[in-house]
């Protein structure tokens, strides 16, 4: 996952840190790919200080502790799926109810190029206790994409907005999971195309 020093600093807020050096982002960087491929769990403060060519106390220095590096990856990839997912729809001409739609070709672009093995928030969460930030994290991640979802839904006239953005919502997850698992061909494609019985028939009514 590619970090600049404006999303890295975004995501480290938490911590006070408005800005990371080049060997921040770097280490930003590699944690977050090394925590996706491998695990959270699964990888080290060493690992990380090792690939990405710095030291433990350039890290902590940066971070803290393990736990608010993975709370700044999580930070950091969420920021990347909104603002891909935000800019792909802008861009899709058509109605609005064909908005909804596009959030599908969103995350089937997502899931080729960076989503291989699944939502990284539900990996996240099965991964992390409850009491740690993280979770918190994936968790707003999830609401911010149903709101997102219900304001689409507004803005097509549906009749009721919640409960198609709750639906929506469900299907993108299904299909995440399907994707990475293997279990469903081409999943996301018959994913939406359930959603868009489901658009039609709440614009319908």
């Amino acid at each position: 996952m590619t970090i600049n020093s404006e999303t890295a600093g975004r995501s480290s807020k938490r911590r006070g840190i408005q800005h990371l050096t080049p060997a921040g982002v770097k280490v930003l960087e590699t944690a977050s790919r090394l925590f996706y491929e491998q695990g959270i769990r699964a990888v080290g403060v060493d690992a990380i200080a090792e690939e990405a060519g710095v030291t433990k106390k350039t890290l902590y220095d940066r971070f803290g502790s393990k736990e608010d590096l993975i709370v700044a990856y999580l930070r950091a990839r969420d920021g990347l799926w909104r603002s891909t997912l935000v800019k792909h729809v802008n861009g899709h001409d058509g109605p609005p109810g064909q908005k909804i739609l596009a959030t599908f070709s969103a995350l089937r672009d997502w899931m080729h190029e960076r989503n291989l093995r699944g939502c990284a928030f539900i990996n996240a969460s099965v991964e992390l206790p409850e009491d740690h930030p993280g979770r918190g994290v994936a968790r707003d991640q999830k609401a911010w994409l149903l709101a997102y979802l219900e304001d689409l839904a507004t803005e097509a006239h549906a009749k009721d907005p919640a409960a198609l953005a709750a639906q929506v919502l469900i299907l993108h997850e299904g299909a995440s999971i399907a994707n990475s698992m293997g279990s469903v061909d081409q999943a996301v494609d018959r994913a939406e195309q359930v959603a868009a019985v489901l658009v039609e028939r709440s614009l319908a009514e």
